[in-house]
């Protein structure tokens, strides 16, 4: 009973939920049709949906800040606002990257000068992401209550998937017999595939008996594929009921990921065709991390006493 009045209750927020952009949309006049010609134009660039989601929210922010399209803005303008957020807090360099890259986009589109729009100088701070051990990983996935939501934090721990990946992921792409699952369209626009294993093909073969998903693996209302919001609201459920005191996200299961096939002995160059990382650099983050069991890191004051 309580399953289904969570379930009731997480379909009506999602209904009454009002993105920035339908805010947007709503009260600047011209934005929905400048939201509508960027998501034709990455459509046709072959952008992934998830730049037309950050460029269109950081657009969004700009048009209700300005309370004018943000195609009608200059330099000085757009490095005010970024000034005036980060004095109300942190804001990431993501954040900073994707408003000043989004204003590019859409003024090029356009057929507007974008090339004075930069990035500001952003120190970037040196941490190293949060990972999981094993029994963490093992108590997250037993405090979720539903199948569905357990083979959702198995799938993107097992396979190391980004949150936009596990979400676009088609029953077809599911190859139970080679039990390998096909990943499209990752960040880049780039294809790859990754082993699903013996228990991850067992978990997901009963949960499509059970569940019966159409097209998407994972469905949210309407039968469209699970948001964003409804994955992470599912991880912090499952980290509360586990009793996990650690920052925890999705992207948290894609590092634990990595960093526990590293310490289990597979190279890194294999880990980064996995990852589906451009560079190996990207990937050399989890080196930090890892501790492989042929010589862990060890404190030398436990030898300081042992007995000769």
């Amino acid at each position: 009973m309580q399953t289904k009045q969570t379930t009731t209750s997480l379909r009506t927020a999602a209904k009454d939920y009002v993105t920035i952009v339908d805010q947007a949309s709503a009260k600047i006049r011209g934005f929905r049709q400048l939201y509508k010609e960027m998501e034709r134009a990455i459509d046709i660039s072959g952008k992934s949906k998830s730049t037309l989601t950050n460029y269109g929210r950081q657009l969004a922010h700009l048009a209700l800040h300005f309370n004018c399209l943000p195609t009608q803005l200059d330099q000085e303008q757009v490095l005010d606002y970024l000034h005036h957020v980060k004095k109300k807090g942190t804001p990431s360099a993501t954040f900073f990257k994707f408003t000043v890259y989004g204003m590019r986009y859409a003024c090029k589109m356009r057929g507007l000068n974008y090339v004075q729009f930069s990035l500001p100088e952003i120190k970037r701070p040196d941490k190293l992401p949060v990972v999981l051990n094993q029994q963490e990983v093992k108590s997250l996935l037993k405090a979720c209550t539903l199948l569905k939501h357990s083979i959702l934090l198995a799938t993107i721990y097992g396979c190391g998937l980004r949150c936009a990946e596990v979400r676009q992921v088609a029953v077809s792409d599911v190859d139970l017999d080679r039990r390998m699952l096909h990943i499209k369209h990752g960040k880049g626009g780039k294809d790859r595939y990754v082993p699903l294993g013996d228990m991850l093909t067992r978990g997901i073969a009963k949960y499509i008996a059970v569940d019966h998903p159409r097209r998407w693996l994972f469905e949210g209302v309407n039968g469209e594929c699970f948001s964003q919001r409804g994955t992470q609201w599912v991880v912090s459920q499952a980290v509360r009921k586990a009793g996990i005191i650690k920052q925890v996200s999705a992207h948290t299961l894609r590092h634990s990921y990595a960093t526990h096939l590293l310490e289990q002995g597979l190279d890194i160059v294999t880990i980064k065709e996995l990852l589906g990382h451009s560079a190996i650099e990207t990937t050399m983050v989890y080196l930090h991390i890892a501790q492989p069991s042929a010589k862990t890191a060890f404190s030398p004051l436990d030898n300081l006493y042992k007995k000769g």
